[in-house]
């Protein structure tokens, strides 16, 4: 890990890339004979890697892939997720949430909540890092990095952009 300012940097850019492609060569052999994923990003960095693994998944496979947002409110998840954006019709879909950064498990579980109600056929969670401090029974099927932190560590990943990587501060 090399050093820069306050932060540490865990994972640099062509780290990330490499970390994402193994994730959508991962979802893709689980999912061999599917012809869709539904790739629910939450809300801003998991929108952003749910893209850049559709754009993979799409490119190493003949899976097509549909990038759905979930507009999660993170300080208040109990508020209800605008619902306007998602498809009615999920029966049989495979869904995979995704987001940058598993702590808890607390944003997972409130992100399900618009898909409890449709006959989905299964649904993984993919996140970049996992810091495996579940306090909710989320536990990821693909995971790009774990990582040991203590509760007082944050984790910042910046995919896009010159700064992209993942940083311990």
């Amino acid at each position: 890990m090399d050093q820069t300012t306050d932060q540490i940097i865990v994972l640099d850019a062509v780290q990330i890339d490499q970390k994402i492609r193994r994730i959508a060569y991962e979802i893709y052999e689980n999912n061999y004979g599917v012809k869709e994923l539904i790739l629910a990003g939450i809300c801003e960095q998991g929108e952003v890697l749910a893209q850049l693994l559709a754009s993979i998944l799409e490119e190493i496979s003949p899976i097509k892939t549909k990038v759905l947002l979930i507009n999660l409110n993170k300080q208040n998840p109990s508020e209800p997720i605008p619902e306007e954006d998602f498809p009615k019709n999920l029966t049989n879909k495979v869904v995979i949430m995704v987001d940058d950064v598993l702590n808890t498990g607390k944003t997972l579980a409130y992100s399900l909540k618009p898909f409890l109600d449709q006959k989905i056929k299964k649904i993984e969670v993919a996140v970049l890092i996992n810091r495996s401090h579940t306090a909710f029974p989320i536990s990821p099927k693909y995971t790009g990095y774990e990582l040991s932190t203590t509760l007082s560590e944050h984790i910042v990943v910046k995919m896009i952009g010159k700064e992209k990587g993942v940083y311990l501060t």
